[in-house]
């Protein structure tokens, strides 16, 4: 039996060294060293040998889901909730993630589910102030404020519970570890112990957790891995549309989306978020181009507003606001090389309006031609809708779920769409579609 030793180990990269350090050597990140004590191995019982099972022989046991109270919610996960899996909800302080527990625990127990609440951050009387606030009715939900996770195991064990909320992870911690609360070593072994918990015991138990400032849910990387799924609150704080984003899902679709909206009560539903996104838009405005964009098996027409000006300085500001900075400037260095755009001197400010931040390339030919049409101060309709991924040689490549893409138009109101050459085999009778293989191309028709 190996003895066990005691490391530092980084809370960001897992990077390991027997001496503390201020400075991580392997990411860079600073005071991310903590204390944690290193695992006893244990050599297997002797006579046992491990039990193989061939492929074929293998039963497929279909997950006996129920919902979670909310469409949007149940989207995300899957379909529904499973029992007995561990999910991890990740936000910024103040994104309404405790809110949004609450509300699911009171629908959940509102469904004749045993529900348990448990808040090591907020005292009994916040809670419920908060659930007067949101207007819940649910007399029968169970609370607890606790931080100790021997006390919070006891609450578990003592009732067959169908659903348990953590708020948060970080604030629970054990006597029997010697590291503060929300330390690497206090995390992963929580975490560890209330796996096992709804394993055997066939709970399912939401953890909320705290995110860093670099976006990261606080705690270790292995963190990530130990849970069944990995879900992400976001939105901006002076918008009312918040966005749960599924990162990892082991019951479900990864990178699927659901859209709430903040209001004095609580979160809503937002079963048309296109139609929310776009009811403010101008009429007749440069530099502003709605794209079909794809989030997970969700269509979502969101429009991208540019804004060129002569710049005063020396070097010239690149804005964005829910577009990598990244892809803006390789669009701006193929713009100036195949359509002539002289933009060196001025300064370029993107907005995705809503607060939503858009990945997928779809979206490089709508801001290509929203720049464009900033700096010729040309309207392109409010009639039309543009996609597709643009190459460094100016070359418009597809993008996958056209149809969906275009059927979301039809349904907003759009009549003509400017897409990829590649896509346009998807059109629908309602839209005139314009296949184009090039940049160019797509300014000669906008033209």
């Amino acid at each position: 039996m190996a003895k066990s030793k005691a490391f530092y180990v980084c809370e960001s990269c897992a990077y390991q060294t027997p001496k503390w350090l201020g400075q991580c050597p392997a990411c860079g990140t600073w005071g991310s060293l903590n204390l944690t004590n290193g695992t006893t191995r244990k050599a297997a019982p002797p006579g046992e040998a491990p039990k193989m099972t061939r492929y074929a022989n293998v039963a497929v046991e279909s997950a006996a889901r129920y919902t979670s109270g909310s469409n949007e919610l149940d989207r995300v996960l899957g379909g529904g909730l499973v029992p007995g899996s561990l999910l991890l909800i990740g936000g910024d302080p103040g994104i309404g993630k405790s809110t949004l527990m609450l509300q699911v625990a009171g629908h959940l127990q509102s469904l004749g589910k045993k529900v348990i609440y448990i808040s090591g951050e907020e005292s009994l009387s916040q809670i419920k102030m908060r659930g007067e606030r949101l207007g819940l009715s649910a007399d029968d939900l169970m609370l607890l404020a606790e931080t100790s996770y021997e006390m919070v195991e006891q609450a578990l064990e003592s009732d067959s519970f169908d659903v348990a909320l953590v708020d948060s992870i970080q604030t629970i911690c054990s006597a029997n570890i010697p590291s503060a609360a929300g330390s690497v070593t206090q995390v992963r072994e929580v975490t560890t112990k209330l796996l096992h918990i709804a394993k055997t015991r066939g709970t399912t138990i939401f953890l909320v957790g705290h995110i860093t400032k670099e976006g990261a849910i606080a705690g270790p990387k292995t963190l990530e891995h130990m849970v069944d799924g990995v879900f992400y609150f976001e939105g901006d704080k002076y918008h009312s549309l918040r966005l749960i984003r599924s990162q990892k899902n082991r019951f479900g679709p990864a990178q699927e989306l659901g859209i709430f909206q903040m209001e004095s009560t609580g979160l809503k539903e937002v079963p048309n978020p296109s139609k929310v996104l776009l009811e403010q838009r101008p009429e007749a405005s440069a530099g502003s181009v709605v794209v079909p964009t794809v989030e997970g098996s969700r269509p979502l027409m969101v429009e991208v507003q540019v804004l060129l000006s002569n710049s005063t300085y020396a070097s010239p500001r690149r804005v964005t606001m829910g577009v990598d900075s990244n892809r803006l400037a390789l669009i701006m260095a193929v713009l100036e090389k195949k359509a002539g755009l002289q933009l060196q001197g001025l300064d370029v400010f993107v907005n995705v309006v809503g607060g939503i931040a858009i990945q997928e390339p779809a979206i490089d030919l709508g801001l290509a031609l929203a720049i464009y049409s900033s700096f010729r101060n040309l309207n392109l309709g409010s009639d039309i809708a543009v996609f597709g991924e643009l190459g460094l040689a100016g070359e418009v490549r597809s993008v996958s779920q056209a149809g969906l893409r275009m059927k979301e138009c039809v349904n907003l109101g759009f009549k003509r769409v400017v897409g990829p050459k590649g896509n346009a085999g998807d059109a629908l009778d309602e839209l005139e579609v314009r296949g184009v293989t090039s940049l160019v191309d797509a300014l000669e028709y906008v033209l």
